[in-house]
């Protein structure tokens, strides 16, 4: 999937730049991408993480 495409799904999930990780972990294996790559693509979008299972966010 291109790059833009990606990152369109992404913002589809956060529209109010925001994102459950839970909800993260699931768009980026729907998307076929690591956590890795999801958290530098929010990072990029600067898109918040709630709701973070390990209680970081």
């Amino acid at each position: 999937m291109p790059a833009n495409d990606i990152r369109a799904k992404i913002k589809e999930a956060a529209p109010e730049g925001k994102i459950s990780c839970s909800l993260a972990f699931k768009v980026a294996a729907d998307l076929g991408i690591s956590r890795k790559e999801m958290g530098e693509l929010l990072n990029e979008l600067q898109i918040k993480i709630i709701q973070c299972q390990l209680g970081c966010f």
